[in-house]
């Protein structure tokens, strides 16, 4: 019998650096000219969407894959007529001098792996799909069923993993959230513990036979449940298997354009900063060639790290028990690594919009005009707040002006007179404590920036009065360590509390505000403080692609680990991309959603309709539906399961021919291409999730 993966709420530790990067150190696994893991830099991987039996078209395509840089390329491989075509595809490949490794991407088909392995240098092996019973029902297994059934996966696994072992071939241990195995899900459910347990039964098998080739990846297109299998894996994997094994990293579905930039680098650059991962793999709907850019952006930083500073890496679990050198339990951790909860703080009503406690987090941006030119700068705040667009439709929902001197003050004082009801919106940020008090008594919130070892005088804190509004102490966190911010944010603020002055927000401005803003969540537990925390992210100089993936990094991992009560951004971006770009973290990270949620797959092989149009006609119809969630899928494989939650489906159901899902149920299956769409409207429809677009 195998060890039971705790339930939610478990005490398996996370023993990851989360206040400052260490990478995790690997044993490093071969994968033809090149290795992963170790000391190896992080690997950028794609995957063909060419059909493997079209020999041209796929060596074409891997041939703009190699030369955009792409470091390992995937192919799918569906029957064995594909796999025997994969000796003809490496062979091109190899006499045109591209030595690129080459990964046989493999679902159900035992026979196709059995050849596939002969032509790559890796082979992807789905536990969920793998040498398994009926797909998606519901009954229960016994104990029995449960162990025949295993039994079955070893009795046909095996000879694949003793064939991989003679030929020198590393293997791939890939689950997928929603694409488990009956058996999997019967006992622990379609949840990260299951996607755990799916891999560790495969790499038991692995390691009965003496071979350790391999690496493991845990997908989801769902950001935070993505993060916390990998995090689980790493407790669990580390401690019971004999080698820490690379991470192959990557969030499957993530869409395409800003969205599935955003959502990849949130998923992938979360696990990155807490030192997991050795390869990715952006998954966008798009040209795959598209995908390799955006992968070497997400990695750049952590491999000049390695390549420069040449950092330390942190030991894996195992070895850190064995050395007694064991991380505080992540009952320490300020945020649950396993599985999401939002920080609990104090719901403050004085601060113009309600924040904290169970409201939704805030959008806030900054007016980049002084004070001292106040028409200008109400101009620009009226274009931000944009208060005559429909309720539904995204703006920044705070603007914050600062305020350098007493002389601002009267001129701060007409200019939100002449807001009117838009005068609560408004955040006043100074450096002068001299005229907090004033300033409190114009507006909802005053944001006071402090910068390291700066006082705030005697009598400050005294001279505040309860009926102020509210009082945001934000860190300018330039030079200073990750500690010093917390520290000295949490005295103040506890020194405000004993004064009796409650209405309290905390913040560090950054443009790397994940450790520092982490840790002032700690100390504020050990303190007791449970007030709102914004999260701020300024970074002006960074060309827009870059700074899409920095700050989706930066602020989406701390919204996904349930940290932050207000974005605030300042990129100095066009004011619509600013806003849209709050909205998108937020909607990746699943705490609000503001848009329809689009699930679509990068395609493979196994599609049969134009998916990038496909996707584009869909999301011309339907994207004005806010919080509907719709899976577009290329195929069966990545259909009702990898769909995960999404409502409705629309997946590939064979050349020109669709099936059509509501939630995990198939209710329209093998129709016509041409009418699927408006079908699938009509199903919006009856299921009373339409609303007339504006």
């Amino acid at each position: 019998m195998t060890e039971d993966i705790p339930a939610r709420g478990h005490s398996v530790d996370y023993p990851a650096p989360v206040y400052c990067y260490r990478r995790r150190f690997t044993t490093e696994v071969p994968f033809g000219q090149i290795a992963l893991g170790g000391y190896q830099p992080i690997r950028v991987e794609s995957m063909t969407n060419t059909h493997t039996m079209d020999t041209v078209a796929t060596v074409e395509q891997c041939r703009r894959l190699y030369e955009a840089g792409c470091e390992i390329i995937r192919l799918t491989v569906p029957t064995e007529k594909d796999a025997d075509n994969l000796r003809h595809i490496r062979d091109q490949l190899r006499r045109d001098g591209i030595e690129t490794p080459l990964v046989a991407d493999i679902h159900f088909s035992a026979r196709a792996a059995m050849k596939a392995v002969e032509f790559v240098d890796n082979i992807r092996i789905n536990p969920g799909n793998y040498a398994t019973g009926s797909k998606f029902t519901t009954e229960a297994y016994t104990e029995a069923q449960y162990c025949a059934e295993l039994e079955k996966v070893r009795l046909e696994f095996t000879p694949l993993v003793i064939k991989a072992r003679e030929l020198g071939v590393s293997m791939r241990i890939g689950t997928n959230h929603g694409s488990l195995s009956d058996r999997i899900v019967s006992r622990y459910g379609n949840s990260p513990e299951g996607m755990v347990e799916a891999a560790l039964e495969f790499a038991r098998l692995c390691e009965d036979e003496g071979y350790y080739d391999l690496l493991f990846s845990m997908k989801s297109s769902n950001v935070r449940v993505m993060i916390h299998a990998y995090r689980l894996l790493v407790a669990k994997a580390d401690a019971e298997l004999r080698h820490a094994y690379p991470l192959h990293l990557g969030v499957t579905e993530a869409g395409d354009g800003d969205e599935g930039r955003i959502k990849s680098a949130m998923g992938i650059g979360a696990l990155l900063e807490d030192g997991l991962g050795d390869t990715i793999r952006v998954s966008l709907t798009e040209d795959p060639v598209n995908e390799v850019p955006v992968g070497f952006a997400i990695v750049r930083k952590y491999n000049d790290r390695l390549l420069v500073r040449g950092d330390a890496p942190h030991l894996p679990v195992k070895q850190v028990i064995e050395h007694g050198l064991k991380e505080p339990a992540h009952t320490m951790l300020p945020f649950e690594p396993f599985s999401y909860s939002r920080r609990a703080s104090v719901r403050i009503v004085g601060a113009g919009l309600q924040v904290g406690g169970d409201a939704l987090p805030r959008v806030e941006t900054a007016a980049h005009t002084p004070a001292t030119d106040p028409d200008s700068l109400r101009e620009e705040i009226i274009i931000r707040l944009d208060p005559d667009k429909p309720e539904e439709v995204i703006r920044s929902e705070m603007v914050s002006v600062c305020a350098g001197s007493a002389e601002d003050i009267a001129l701060l004082a007409g200019l939100l007179d002449s807001l009117a009801g838009l005068r609560e919106k408004i955040v006043v940020s100074t450096a002068d404590t001299s005229i907090v008090s004033d300033l409190l008594a114009l507006c909802g919130r005053v944001r006071l920036d402090i910068v390291e070892g700066e006082s705030l005088g005697t009598g400050f804190i005294e001279s505040l009065e309860e009926r102020y509004g509210a009082l945001e102490l934000c860190f300018i966190h330039e030079n200073s360590s990750e500690n010093v911010p917390a520290e000295v944010l949490v005295r103040l603020a506890s020194r405000l509390k004993t004064n009796g002055f409650d209405r309290v927000m905390l913040s560090i401005i950054s443009a790397q505000p994940l450790y520092p803003v982490r840790r002032l969540v700690l100390e504020m537990k050990k303190a007791g403080l449970d007030y709102p925390v914004v999260v701020r992210y300024r970074q002006r100089r960074v060309e827009r692609a870059s700074l899409l993936i920095d700050c989706a990094v930066q602020t989406g991992t701390l919204f996904c680990d349930g940290i932050g009560d207000i974005l605030a951004l300042e990129t100095g971006m066009p004011v619509s991309d600013e806003i849209a770009l709050a909205y998108n973290i937020l909607q990746a990270a699943r705490i609000r959603m503001s848009k329809t949620e689009f699930i679509s797959c990068p395609g493979c092989g196994r599609t049969y309709f134009e998916l990038e149009k496909t996707t584009a006609a869909i999301k011309a119809r339907v994207s004005h539906l806010k919080g509907l969630k719709i899976g577009i899928m290329g195929c069966i494989v990545n259909g009702p399961g990898e769909m995960a939650d999404a409502d409705f489906g629309y997946v590939g159901s064979g050349k020109g021919r669709i099936s059509l899902y509501v939630g995990k149920e198939c209710v329209e299956e093998n129709m016509p291409e041409e009418s699927a769409l408006e079908r699938l409207i009509n199903l919006i429809r009856q299921n009373g999730k339409w609303v007339d677009p504006l």
